[in-house]
């Protein structure tokens, strides 16, 4: 398996998802040591011209090769922050597997695959932009061991004597980053970073990892962040007393009018009886 030797620029990061509360948090800790663990992407760049031509090289064409250049990756890691702005950081480095299968003309194929371990020892820089987010960058040294196994079938001769090689080597890598302070003892990385290697069969190149992690300080106080507190519930004013207010007077009733009682009908004289005759 070969890697193109020429470098593909480091792939932009993701900006980290804002927090939905406003906490309030001290500086993190100017040094001390920490620990993290971090998982993503890893990209290895095959060279399938060089693959093509070693097949043509024993009389045949290649119809397809199919790239298996991406992987998943993982590495742990412990540091001691000298500085606010300095650190050396240490660590295991596991960048997955890749590989490829080469279909040719006659009938046949050959397949390869890689597997990248190692440890490395950088040199971290920390460069805060606000409160919170400080940007980063390292350069570093790694002993990288590449394991690569071959397999052909059908008219493909295996190219290696060795089907199963492996090979352990120095170099250099570097990287970019983004950390975000969630507290004083946590935090949170995103990261770009490009290894350089040699593989199993001699071929140099590089792979490169993309990964999101957490680190712990330790020492710091575990001070988790706190949104303001609520305002304090101030009890209305008492509604003021009723004021009684007096109806208005009401007007005096007008005296009822003074009305006369009828007169008294006129007595009538009695009519005069006529005179009786006088008898004697």
């Amino acid at each position: 398996m070969k890697l193109k030797k020429h470098a593909s620029g480091l792939l932009g990061l993701a900006a980290l998802a804002a927090f939905s509360t406003t906490p309030v948090l001290a500086q993190a800790p100017a040094s001390g040591w920490y620990g993290g663990a971090s998982v993503g992407r890893s990209a290895t760049t095959i060279d399938d011209d060089r693959i093509a031509n070693g097949l043509l090289g024993q009389g045949l064409g290649a119809v397809s090769i199919d790239d298996r250049d991406r992987g998943t990756g993982y590495k742990l890691f412990g540091g001691y922050q000298i500085t606010p702005n300095i650190g050396v950081e240490g660590g295991y480095f596991d960048l997955g597997k890749t590989g490829y299968t080469a279909t040719t003309v006659p009938a046949g194929t050959l397949s390869g695959d890689m597997r990248l371990k190692g440890l490395n020892l950088d040199l971290v820089g920390t460069l805060p932009l606000t409160g919170k987010l400080s940007a980063l960058g390292r350069v570093g040294v790694t002993t990288i061991r590449a394991s690569d196994s071959f397999s052909a079938t059908g008219a493909v001769t295996m190219p290696y004597a060795n089907a199963s090689p492996s090979q352990r080597s120095t170099n250099l890598k570097a990287g970019l980053g983004l950390m975000y302070d969630i507290t004083d003892s946590l935090a949170v990385r995103a990261e770009a970073e490009r290894y350089r290697l040699k593989d199993a069969v001699g071929n140099r190149g590089h792979a490169d990892l993309f990964s999101v992690g957490l680190i712990y300080r330790f020492g710091a106080p575990m001070r988790v962040a706190q949104a303001a507190p609520a305002p304090a519930y101030v009890a209305p004013p008492p509604a003021p007393a009723p004021v009684y207010v007096a109806p208005p007077p009401r007007p005096p009733a007008p005296a009822p009018a003074y009305v006369a009682p009828p007169a008294p009908a006129p007595m009538m004289a009695p009519e005069p009886r006529p005179a009786k005759p006088y008898r004697n």
